[in-house]
């Protein structure tokens, strides 16, 4: 009785909130938020609402008059074109309509006369027509996200969304204005490939549920994805080092469940660490970053794994000619779900076609020639408990491994040189999600992340004994705030907390060497951002910026304030432009070590800023860009000005004259970029071009200004896919123009003034590579048992033309004085063929 008298009168509080709000503005009802509709609801009847945020932030519904749950949930399914279904007692799911009809009636703008004749297009539909003699139209099945464009000779046209006619119980009155249009946002829905959009603040947004597929892939796969957008390339081919506008790889920031990550690749970065069957979506930011973000001054890619209670089991597993994996989101009660995913290589014992392109590219400039073992693996869990209505936590963790050991007989030895390296990850993080009041929420996150890199080399009969270690440990905490001042005004604030420890440690035993290199850096971070979208949706963006204070414990302290603008505004139906820019910094770096340590094939050890070896790394960016999209048709054109500081050779990889002088500077860049793409629900095609103009500045040096090392002047991508029932395939040539590298002198080559001799160089980055060309294919066919259970057969073809394009090419003076030419070769053709089962 207790528990009803406390329903009773919560129902009567409930009514009496929104009757109040009603009876105040007396005629008509004042509109209140769906979404505080549904708080309401879920606080009354303790019952929870699960939907997607963009469905029902900007509905506003009349005050609901019923007295039931069930009778209120009937009126929101009547008048706002969202569909409430009941799962069980406590739980229920909105789900947004696709498609609506409509009908109305065509008058002046006086709304005296009707107009016959009007012309009725909706746009990205084969739907059209005129009205008839009394001014009216109708259409069924028309997309709910259309623009319906209405038009007669001597007035303007008017442009309406198909939404609007949701809430109309009669047809709707439309006056042909003299002088005024309404028009849509433009938003991309399917970019490339379904699976990937475009996002108002120039953003893009990669969903691998619902990823469609891309050449030379035959399943989805993170890093490799991103790859086929405009200005995100590897210039050493491969999917972890990753370099955006012309970054290097260590200037991205790589978030897994806000958990900032030092390895992000498998076998040497040519397979993605991130399991992309239990990845939820992952954002692309180039540029306009927002200030909740620190570090990355080239872009950020951020990961999120399962963030919604699943209401009932799934999962999968598969198999390739790699390596095999599982995942499953598992319910444990109506308030807690786990989330666990497991994958390990088998190249340990089972050498495929793919293993051994794999070998031949990773291995090729090492001292790996001889027998070797080599696996992976990598593993995740997510546990999510609902602490009441409003309160959420979830605890993420993810680890990884990489394993080589190997053999190599050596004459006139007893023993061979034995040598093994370990990569491995470990990450662990929370996050508490609250929601205050309808307009104050927050989010409260921590994180621990641990990067350890070993590696063992015993030779000259088990007497000489070399081991090397670079180890990063990272925690993190963060407070975000989120306060609604008005519909369309949002207010983000927050504070984060960074301490960062990184070890460098060399030991020989003969001759007796020791090197043990540390240092920490404390980061505190406030942050504040004022988040805006017109009610017409043309103009939306934000600005905002960021205060760090950086502590080396041993060398500096720093204040830095990094500016954030992101800004478009809809110029004209489907056409917007975007200005973005920002300042930002970061204190993590890799040197690349090009003395064969790490057994020659990781030769890449995190490092702290210092202050004087290595001061911070800034960077600042500025672009602006046009796009159009009329659904099927999209066009984006961006220009860029990129300018980083306080890079050192060191972490730049040079391999000439200047590699070990350790010099300062920074490099700048100067772009575009280009795309277009047309598609349909069956294929999609696209072009894509990027020119980079990449500069080095050495002050120090002569010249001062030469081009960067990962100065790509120009990269296109054709590429397209098409769907046939069940059958997915996908085809695409990527071409690269070569990148620079220095030649010894020709007439002089071998500088005898020195001791011991060293190479004569032309002047830097005086050459260039070839150009790169690849072709690739993929094709998936799905077999489908009933809305759960299918079975997808995968097969991909890298390099299909078998074309060995050259990486890079380097020098090295051997003993008896002469220069030894070293290439990197490309991938040759490189099949994979794939079998997964989803239940």
């Amino acid at each position: 009785m207790q528990k009803k008298h406390h329903k009773t009168l919560s129902y009567l509080f409930f009514v009496l909130i929104f009757g109040l709000n009603s009876y105040a503005q007396n005629s008509p009802k004042k509109l209140v938020q769906l979404r505080n509709v549904l708080t309401e609801l879920e606080k009354t009847y303790d019952v929870k609402f699960s939907f997607a945020d963009s469905d029902v932030d900007t509905v506003q519904i009349p005050p609901p008059d019923s007295n039931s749950l069930e009778a209120i949930i009937k009126e929101i399914n009547n008048t706002t074109g969202i569909t409430i279904n009941k799962l069980n007692d406590r739980y229920y799911t909105l789900t947004k309509a696709t498609t609506v009809s409509i009908c109305g009636f065509v008058f002046d703008n006086f709304e005296e006369n009707t107009i016959p004749g009007a012309t009725i297009e909706i746009y990205g539909t084969n739907l059209s027509g005129i009205t008839k003699e009394n001014g009216s139209f109708s259409f069924d099945n028309v997309p709910i996200n259309a623009i319906i464009q209405i038009k007669h000779l001597g007035y303007k046209p008017t442009f309406l969304k198909a939404k609007e006619f949701i809430n109309s119980a009669e047809c709707n009155i439309v006056a042909l204005p003299l002088s005024y249009q309404e028009l849509d946002e433009v938003i991309v829905t399917q970019f490339l490939t379904t699976g990937l959009q475009k996002l108002d603040n120039s953003s893009i947004e990669l969903n691998p549920s619902k990823f469609g597929i891309l050449p030379g892939v035959s399943e989805p796969d993170i890093l490799q994805t991103v790859q086929a957008l405009p200005g995100i390339k590897s210039v050493d081919e491969t999917v972890s080092d990753i370099n955006i506008r012309g970054g290097t790889n260590d200037q991205n920031l790589i978030l897994w469940d806000g958990i900032k990550m030092y390895q992000t690749g498998h076998f040497f970065g040519l397979i993605s660490a991130f399991n992309p069957y239990v990845t939820e979506n992952v954002t692309i930011i180039k540029n306009g970053t927002s200030a909740i973000f620190s570090d990355g001054v080239s872009g950020t890619l951020s990961m999120k794994s399962m963030g919604k209670l699943p209401l009932n089991f799934n999962g999968g597993a598969g198999v390739n000619l790699i390596s095999g994996d599982v995942f499953g989101e598992i319910p444990i009660s109506k308030k807690s779900a786990l989330q666990v995913s497991a994958r390990r290589s088998y190249t340990d014992f089972l050498n495929t076609p793919t293993y051994t392109t794999f070998s031949e590219k990773a291995f090729q400039d090492s001292e790996v020639n001889q027998e070797s073992e080599f696996y992976f693996y990598d593993f995740t869990t997510k546990f999510i408990y609902e602490i009441n209505p409003y309160h959420k936590v979830s605890t993420s963790m993810i680890t990884m491994s990489n394993n080589l050991n190997y053999f190599e007989s050596v004459e006139n030895s007893t023993a061979p040189n034995r040598s093994n390296l370990n990569q491995d990850n470990f990450s662990i993080g929370s996050e508490l999600q609250s929601e205050w009041t309808g307009n104050l929420t927050s989010q409260l996150s921590a994180y621990y992340t641990q990067y350890d890199l070993d590696a063992l080399s015993i030779s000259n009969n088990d007497a000489q004994r070399l081991i090397q270690n670079n180890l990063v440990k990272e925690s993190n905490i963060k407070l975000v705030t989120n306060y609604l001042l008005r519909q369309s005004l949002k207010w983000t604030n927050g504070y984060e907390f960074t301490e960062t420890g990184i070890e460098n440690t060399t030991n020989v035993n003969q001759p007796p060497f020791a090197s043990n290199i540390k240092g920490v850096i404390r980061k505190h971070g406030i942050f504040t951002e004022i988040n805006y979208s017109s009610k017409d949706e043309r103009l939306n963006g934000f600005i905002g910026g960021r205060l760090n204070y950086i502590e080396n414990l041993d060398t500096f302290q720093e204040f830095i304030f990094e500016p954030r603008i992101n800004i478009s505004y809809e110029l004209l139906p489907n056409f917007k432009t975007e200005v973005l820019g920002e300042y930002k910094s970061q204190v993590t770096n890799q040197i690349i070590d090009l003395e064969q340590n790490f057994l020659g094939i990781e030769k890449r050890r995190w490092i702290l800023s210092d202050g004087d070896a290595l001061p911070i790394t800034r960077s600042k960016q500025g672009s602006i860009g046009f796009n159009y999209d009329i659904n099927k048709l999209y066009v984006g054109i961006d220009a860029f000005y990129k300018e980083v500081n306080g890079i050192n050779v060191y972490t730049q990889g040079f391999q000439n004259q200047n590699q070990f002088n350790g010099e300062i500077g920074s490099y700048t860049v100067k772009g575009a970029e280009f795309l277009i793409n047309t598609k349909n629900n069956d294929y999609s095609a696209w072009l894509s071009y990027t020119f980079n103009k990449n500069d080095y500045t050495f002050n120090v040096l002569d010249p001062a200004t030469f081009p960067n090392n990962l100065d790509v002047r120009h990269a296109i991508t054709l590429a397209g896919n098409y769907t046939v029932g069940n059958l997915k395939i996908g085809m695409g040539i990527n071409y690269k123009s070569g990148k620079p590298f220095t030649r010894p002198d020709e007439n002089d080559p071998i500088d005898q003034t020195v001791f011991p001799a060293g190479i004569n160089y032309e002047e830097p980055n005086s050459s260039r590579l070839s150009e790169y060309f690849r072709a690739d294919a993929s094709a998936n066919y799905t077999l489908k048992f009933d809305d759960k259970m299918n079975i997808i057969f995968g097969v991909s073809v890298l390099n299909f033309t078998n074309r060995r394009n050259t990486l890079n090419t380097y020098y090295r003076l051997q003993d008896d004085n002469t220069i030894e030419t070293i290439e990197r070769i490309s991938l040759g053709i490189t099949p994979n063929a794939s079998v997964r089962i989803n239940f």
